[in-house]
């Protein structure tokens, strides 16, 4: 039996295995996602060029021919999917590998790259350079990616490949306008315990050191563009009712949270990728449809962008999957209950759910039972929401969970109500899905990076 060749000296010759280097085309708009896969792929035996919008990316694939392409959904000019396309009904690209790099939670776009002839999709936010070679080895090679055979997709899988799956629904096209915002200041940063502190720096110290590189390097190449989404997302809510204002600096947020997904997925930064790719959805959708450009969708993109902010101050490699979430949702519509876990499924949660039509019947169990996440309706019989959310707050096991009404009450009196009676925040009815779903998982999130203190 001969010696056993690593991997990655496998690897390297892969570029070289036919007798002559294979050349690699990435195409993608964010310049320190693309140095990085050129980068990577280069050590390891290809030719690489970089082509940084979709028009430039098909012009240089049909004059050169490479023998294998890395795609990005979301490129200026031309989308990816078109790019993808395209190339598919030309000569010579029938059997081209493509991989194509993608947002998980953007709805169908998965479904729809396999269906434009992808070869492999992988989730943006959490690949990294080694899936792509290891692909690359056996597309490359006349195989295919072996993957598992559950057509699931996951916030985070392992391997971090995106399985095919059927698609789903595209949210609702009729949403509310609420005329009566008037902006206001940010929160005052979320700041972590020096307990959460302190864990986060004994997981770093078990990091390889290149893991601690890849991200000193992630954060070196994104302290600017973070700092920047703050005063990005004020201008956009000083400017709600500004078009001509709001929508360049909309795009502007839009973009530098699309390039942070990329650069945080390589890093390993998992929390804060995900976090970053359900936002980079809700702000797509506020761009494609200006009329949900509300109170409740810019306090969702606000208070989320202020805790991804400290996320990247806390930011460490190898972050681990969210546990199972506990959720109590309470209403008596049970459209809106439906509706309310069809969300949460979206953003591609783990979660238990107790869905309760009676409010009584639910603070029964929010008696006895401990959750993670409570939504409360407003207005249902017996016992309205502000009546149930006090009374849950004199609960021990469910004192500072937080409480988020689902309303359609959601003028400045209710808002202010909900906030006396012990609410954690207020969503308005009828909602986005991913904006229900953006404000779940930063509850959650948050949860995880400092813990709440269950009272005795």
């Amino acid at each position: 039996m001969g010696p056993v060749v690593p991997s990655y000296i496998a690897q390297a010759r892969l570029g070289q295995s036919s007798g002559c280097m294979k050349n690699l085309l990435i195409i993608e708009d964010d310049a320190v996602v693309a140095r990085v896969y050129r980068t990577s792929v280069e050590k390891h035996g290809f030719a690489a060029e970089v082509c940084t919008d979709g028009q430039s990316g098909l012009q240089r694939a049909q004059e050169h021919k490479p023998d294998a392409i890395l795609l990005d959904i979301m490129l200026p000019k031309i989308n990816g999917l078109e790019l993808l396309k395209r190339l598919r009904n030309e000569n010579g690209f029938a059997s081209l590998p493509i991989i194509v790099l993608t947002n998980a939670y953007i709805p169908n776009v998965v479904q729809e790259a396999f269906n434009a002839g992808a070869s492999q999709v992988f989730n943006k936010a959490n690949v990294t350079p080694r899936h792509i070679l290891d692909a690359l080895e056996q597309l490359l090679n006349g195989g295919k990616v072996v993957v598992n055979a559950a057509p699931v997709v996951t916030a985070l899988p392992t391997p971090q490949i995106i399985y095919e799956h059927p698609g789903s629904p595209p949210p609702p096209s009729n949403y509310g306008y609420n005329e009566n915002y008037r902006g206001g200041a940010a929160p005052p940063p979320y700041e972590a315990p020096k307990a959460a502190q302190a864990s986060a720096a004994r997981t770093r110290g078990s990091c390889s050191a290149r893991e601690l590189e890849a991200h000193r390097a992630f954060i070196a190449a994104n302290t600017e563009a973070v700092s920047a989404m703050r005063k990005l997302v004020q201008g956009v809510i000083g400017a709600a009712h500004d078009p001509g204002v709001r929508d360049p600096l909309l795009l502007e947020f839009y973009r530098k949270v699309h390039a942070l997904i990329g650069s945080a997925g390589m890093a390993g930064v998992s929390d804060l990728a995900q976090l970053a790719s359900v936002l980079e959805v809700l702000l797509k959708e506020l761009m494609d449809q200006p009329k949900t450009i509300n109170d409740s969708t810019l306090r969702t993109v606000n208070g989320s962008v202020e805790f991804i902010i400290e996320l990247f101050r806390l930011s460490q490699p190898g972050t681990s999957d969210l546990p199972p979430a506990r959720i109590l949702i309470v209403d008596d519509d049970p459209l809106s209950r439906r509706a309310i876990l069809f969300a949460l499924k979206k953003t591609h949660l783990e979660f238990e759910s107790a869905d309760i039509e009676n409010p009584s019947i639910a603070l029964n169990l929010a008696q006895q039972r401990a959750f993670d996440l409570i939504f409360l309706d407003v207005q249902m019989p017996g016992l309205d929401g502000f009546e149930l959310c006090t009374k849950i707050r004199s609960l021990p096991l469910n004192k500072t969970t937080p409480i988020i009404f689902v309303t359609s009450l959601s003028d400045f009196k209710n808002r202010a109500k909900s906030t006396m009676r012990g609410g954690s925040d207020l969503i308005a009815k009828p909602f986005l899905f991913v904006e229900l779903g953006l404000k779940a998982l930063t509850v959650l999130l948050r949860n995880r990076v400092c813990p709440r203190r269950e009272a005795a």
